[in-house]
């Protein structure tokens, strides 16, 4: 049988296996930009070297082991020939005084020893020399450092280098086999609800055929694990290599986990960790990764990959507390720990950041040039709109830049002048800013910025004083984004400056179509799944997420029994601006009263605004309040653990009524389960449109100018996705039963009736004086149940 080939270029070789030393953040900040320059000062010096150089030469070099083949390839900056001797060149740029540097840096030197062995080898030469070029970045003066080595000592070194590596790989080829044997009879792990297996079979054939689908799934359909199961499928079939499950909020990287974890308890072998955010694993009080700060980051890399491959050879399943013990004892950062862990799974639980944003997206997947069989389930895919356009939006302050450049005088006076043309820059902008200035592009400004940011680059290379990073740091990032973004601004983006609520005047780089950005990384992977019990109308979704024309859709019908609740759409009352006023808030707290008077249980209702869901609650307490129903109000200042006490007061029972006043589109209207009589009904005020901004007026403005329906994109839409998820929390079983209240005259307009499920061609209309009627005559359908 033919031995399994597997690819590892030199670079990540010897970085992943030779590293050493103290993890600290700081060096990162640099990267890209040091990439940028470093690309073209590679060329120039190659250039300068005369003909006899070799720029940029493709090597590659197989060793065969009795389970695989690795094949270690990469490219190297040169190779010429002096006096009759070959030498590697290895050219890195660097920020820091060339003349300070002692000697080369270990990884970079092994890296050019890779080249020099493959080399030798294939050239068959005794013996081969070995050059570090370090070219300082701005003022391009080049320090070397060369060597000669034999051939026999480059095979021995490099044969070693190998083995450590294969050790790592063998245990994952023999774990796939494992694996893959694992699902030749896996089955679904239940009976099929209605509607099941159809998802089933969609997201198996778009994994299969590389395609991307969306599915508009209700509550009660089971899309985890209707999503999940076929992927696994796909993956021990070969169509697909790792999972990515992405999701928006704690709960449902809960619920994916336990997918995962019942089909492991059927026999399946599988392999996943949830990435928890770095603030939720650090073990300091503060995640600040340097040495000086944080113990764990001090020799990191030292223990790092020992502390990786016991885990790994050890578990199935990688939480959060799973890796905070495993740093704990052997002393690393917990958070890039499971960073390393991640690149040997199976599958990776994690945020839609860890994939999308350009800041923090997982470089080893989705870094330049990289890309896999990667299969993504996007979990409650509405909310990526929102967060893609946060992702890949920017904004720059002249405030910041001017409070900074009073800061830096002292310690940079280079630095104190450059940022003095951009705040110069930026007020001329303002003063065009009445109160709005929206641009075609941002002129010269991202070529003022790059001297800026070149400056931060060299003052943070060798700080005159840890209290000269603090005053800097957060500026340098604001401008690195700002820069990053400027580059993929197209016509999917407006440009604007304006006056912010805190009175400092920004240039915003507004995404308003995030889906090119998106595509760019879905992309990198094999197939891309987005489900949501939200997701109407289906081409504004898709329209937002993805850019291919060959993406399909499924609609899947509730499995549930349209008995099992009432929606009732209130014609005599509206949550309009013009609308508001002791009269109308009196009508909203009496259709609570009687919603909640006609059977003693606990009720959620939605409010558009805290602002009126106070007005509402004043008016219901004074007028309407009784002895056995009890109230409960969401705040805006809750904290974690007061959120979940709120949730705890949503017991099973029949002795009293609880109502509990909550924001629509907030923590408690999406992603919670209050299954069984621990809520028995909602009543949603309003439409949910969002608050008019002026972002939202300016999407609005777009959509208009390319002849769609602005006030749709900008404002009904995603009013309507917050109706829908609040509508949700009532019926998450097939035993639910419960009521629901839509509370505006809004929803009888067509518009709104259009973008209703197709669960809800039910709906009934109602007036305050038939409301309990139509209530008192759906719970007189489960007789056993009257109180």
């Amino acid at each position: 049988m033919e031995k399994t080939e597997i690819r590892i270029s030199v670079r990540s070789l010897v970085e992943f296996i030779l590293r050493s030393g103290d993890l600290d953040s700081r060096r990162g900040a640099m990267d890209k930009e040091a990439m940028q320059k470093g690309s073209r000062l590679h060329r120039k010096i190659q250039r300068q070297m005369g003909g006899n150089y070799r720029p940029e030469v493709p090597l590659k070099y197989d060793i065969e082991y009795e389970d695989v083949v690795l094949r270690i390839e990469g490219r190297a900056d040169g190779i010429f020939t002096e006096d009759g001797k070959t030498c590697i060149d290895e050219i890195k740029g660097v920020y820091r005084k060339v003349e300070t540097l002692e000697s080369a840096v270990p990884v970079h030197r092994a890296q050019a020893m890779c080249y020099a062995f493959i080399t030798a080898d294939q050239e068959n030469l005794e013996e081969i020399d070995v050059q570090m070029t370090y070219a300082n970045l701005d003022t391009e003066e080049i320090r070397r450092f060369r060597e000669t080595l034999t051939r026999t000592f480059l095979k021995n070194w490099f044969q070693d280098l190998v083995d450590q590596y294969h050790k790592w790989v063998s245990y994952r080829q023999l774990w796939k086999e494992k694996r893959d044997a694992s699902m030749k009879k896996l089955e679904f792990p239940f009976s099929y609800r209605k509607g099941q297996r159809e998802m089933v079979t969609g997201v198996y054939h778009a994994v299969s055929s590389k395609k991307q689908i969306f599915v508009q799934a209700p509550t009660g359909v089971g899309k985890t694990m209707s999503s999940v199961f076929p992927a696994v499928r796909a993956v021990g079939e070969g169509k697909g290599e790792m999972i990515f499950y992405l999701t928006a909020k704690t709960i449902t990287r809960t619920v994916a986990q336990d997918a995962f974890e019942i089909l492991r308890q059927r026999g399946l072998l599988f392999q996943t960790v949830t990435i928890t955010a770095k603030e939720k694993l650090c073990c300091c009080e503060k995640p600040e990764c340097t040495p000086e700060k944080c113990p764990y980051a001090k020799g990191h890399f030292d223990r790092v990959n020992e502390a990786v491959y016991e885990l790994w050879t050890s578990e199935q399943f990688f939480s959060r507390e799973k890796i905070i013990a495993q740093a704990e004892k052997f002393k690393v950062c917990p958070f890039e720990m499971c960073l390393d862990l991640s690149l040997w799974v199976d599958g990776v639980i994690c945020d839609y950041n860890y994939v999308f944003d350009p800041n923090v997206h997982l470089k080893r997947f989705f870094g330049e040039n990289v890309s896999g069989e990667y299969i993504f389930l996007i979990d409650e895919a509405h909310n990526l709109v929102e967060r893609g356009r946060e992702m890949y939006s920017a904004s720059l302050a002249r405030e910041d830049i001017v409070e900074v450049r009073k800061f830096i005088k002292p310690y940079s006076p280079k630095l104190y002048r450059v940022l003095g043309r951009v705040a110069k820059q930026l007020l001329e902008l303002k003063k065009e800013s009445d109160p709005c200035l929206v641009m075609e592009n941002t002129g010269t400004l991202p070529l003022t910025l790059l001297q800026v940011q070149g400056e931060m680059d060299r003052l943070l290379e060798e700080p005159p004083s840890q209290e000269v990073v603090d005053g800097i740091l957060e500026l340098y990032f604001d401008i690195r984004d700002f820069l990053n973004i400027s580059e993929l601004t197209d016509e999917n983006y407006v440009i604007y400056g304006a006056a912010g609520e805190d009175g400092k005047y920004r240039v915003h780089l507004y995404c308003v179509n995030p889906a090119a950005n998106l595509q760019e990384y879905l992309s990198k992977g094999r197939s891309a799944v987005f489900f949501s019990a939200t997701l109407i109308p289906m081409q504004y979704y898709r329209s937002l997420l993805s850019t291919r024309e060959d993406d399909y859709g499924i609609y899947v019908r509730s499995p549930f029994d349209q008995k099992n609740r009432r929606i009732l759409i209130c014609a005599d009352v509206s949550s309009r601006y013009t609308r508001r006023g002791y009269g109308e808030y009196r009508k909203i707290a009496e259709y609570i009263a009687r919603m909640a008077w006609q059977k003693k249980g606990n009720y959620m209702v939605f409010f558009p605004s805290y602002r009126l869901m106070e007005d509402v609650f004043q008016v219901y307490e004074e007028e309407f309040s009784s002895d056995w129903v009890r109230c409960i109000c969401q705040t805006s200042s809750m904290n974690e653990r007061e959120r979940e006490e709120f949730l705890e007061e949503f017991k099973d029972q029949k002795e009293e009524t609880l109502l509990g006043f909550c924001i629509m589109g907030g923590i408690f209207s999406e992603g919670i389960d209050l299954m069984g009589d621990r809520l028995i009904g909602a009543a949603i005020i309003g439409t949910g449109l969002p608050q008019v901004s002026l972002e939202r007026e300016l999407l609005k403005q777009y959509y208009d100018k390319r002849g769609e329906c602005g006030f749709d994109h900008a404002y009904r839409y995603p009013g309507m996705n917050k109706v829908l998820q609040a509508a949700g929390r009532v019926i998450r079983t097939r035993e639910d039963k419960g009521t629901i209240l839509l509370m505006d005259e809004r929803f009888l307009n067509t518009d709104y009736r259009m973008l209703f499920p197709a669960e809800w061609e039910d709906a009934a209309v109602c007036r305050l004086g038939n409301v309990e009627q139509y209530l008192k005559q759906f719970w007189k359908g489960f007789p056993e149940e009257i109180s």
